[in-house]
């Protein structure tokens, strides 16, 4: 493989711009499309952007980009490139495909094509008589086509970067590890003022705050599908990961995590113990209508219960009240709530300075933005 690709980043709707600020902050220069952010670089540049990324939610590799109006254009260009070079003899090589707004519109023809140009050119480069025993590491690939015009790429990250390892499984509806720090990002954080959320559930946002104002890697602790790959420097993952944790820096401010329910609670401390910020986390059991705090010229953030998930409409807006109430009056803390009820505004008694339209999964949501009166 080439020293140099072409690579891109993909995330959640609404989020291109935060991912674009990330990796510039990374060092790379960027280029912006609908839920792709594209830059250039070598496999430490793989390794770094899958251990730091913090809301987007893989990196691929771009191998080729091509005009496909026909499935016999599709089939010859997909079986032009050299697949020998990216694919060893044994591997698993899955093929995921969309197509949109285009002449080729069946998904499952257009991945079955692509799947048939590189089995038939890999038993010809590597003179097998039609069998490949895809028992080997996986290389998963992907065909995206736009407007007839196809992009194959490969997929560095495996699992998407929201799984960093930390979450144990259970019920409720917890925020993606990557939405949570998208957030965090649309926020002035950066560790050195009060973080609260005062409806911490699992306890994503204040585990992604203690990583974000500590610096650390958010994929330090999880592997890659590019750590399988045969032609991948293996010592670059241990040498990003060795100074990634070189890189770790003490908290600056409190972050403090409240709920009224202790079974959730727990289940946020041993992710914050996952973390490995458990002892940066104050937790506390406390309602929202009985919540005091000295701390000042911080940030209140929280993702509230919706009417869904409390099964109860009416039980979402008594609490948007009391929120309105109680954090309302704390006028030195600039204050972020999420949630899909279009009324929030009218029940926490306030008009949101700003307000951002996104989708959490398919369910679209709103950033209610509280700017404090000074910071």
């Amino acid at each position: 493989m080439t020293e140099k690709y072409t690579l891109y980043a993909t995330m959640g709707a609404g989020f291109e711009s935060t991912v674009s600020k990330e990796l510039q902050k990374l060092g790379y220069q960027t280029r912006t499309e609908n839920g792709r952010v594209f830059f250039e670089g070598g496999q430490e540049d793989i390794v770094k952007t899958n251990l730091w990324l913090r809301s987007a939610d893989r990196v691929k590799i771009l191998l080729k980009e091509f005009k496909a109006v026909s499935f016999e254009q599709l089939y010859d260009q997909v079986f032009d490139y050299d697949w020998a070079l990216l694919l060893p003899v044994d591997a698993a090589f899955p093929v995921q495909g969309r197509a949109v707004r285009s002449k080729l519109r069946s998904e499952p023809d257009v991945q079955s094509i692509v799947k048939k140009a590189i089995v038939d050119k890999m038993v010809k480069q590597y003179h097998r008589r039609g069998f490949l025993p895809e028992t080997g590491n996986a290389f998963p690939l992907d065909i995206h086509i736009y407007k007839d015009v196809a992009r194959l790429s490969l997929d560095t990250t495996g699992a998407s970067l929201f799984k960093r390892g930390y979450r144990v499984e259970h019920g409720g509806a917890p925020l993606k590890e990557t939405f949570a720090a998208g957030l965090l990002e649309l926020t002035p954080f950066n560790g050195t003022h009060p973080l609260i959320d005062p409806m911490c559930g699992s306890g994503t946002l204040p585990i992604e705050a203690a990583l974000l104002a500590k610096n650390i890697a958010p994929g330090m602790k999880r592997e890659f599908s590019f750590d399988g790959f045969d032609w991948f420097d293996k010592s670059l993952h241990q040498a990003g990961v060795e100074q990634a944790q070189a890189q770790i820096k003490p908290l600056e401010s409190t972050i403090w995590a409240s709920d009224i329910d202790q079974s959730v609670l727990e289940y946020a401390k041993l992710n914050a113990h996952n973390a490995g910020v458990l002892q940066d986390i104050k937790f506390k059991q406390v309602a929202v209508k009985d919540f005091k705090t000295d701390l000042e010229n911080g940030i209140i953030i929280s993702n509230p219960p919706y009417g869904k998930r409390l099964k109860d409409r009416d039980g979402a807006h008594k609490l948007y009240e009391e929120m309105g109430q109680v954090l309302g009056s704390y006028k030195d803390f600039s204050q972020y709530y999420l949630t899909s009820d279009p009324e929030f505004e009218k029940y926490f008694g306030q008009k949101a300075t700003k307000k951002r339209k996104l989708f959490n999964g398919n369910l679209r949501v709103d950033f209610y933005q509280f700017w404090a009166n000074k910071r």
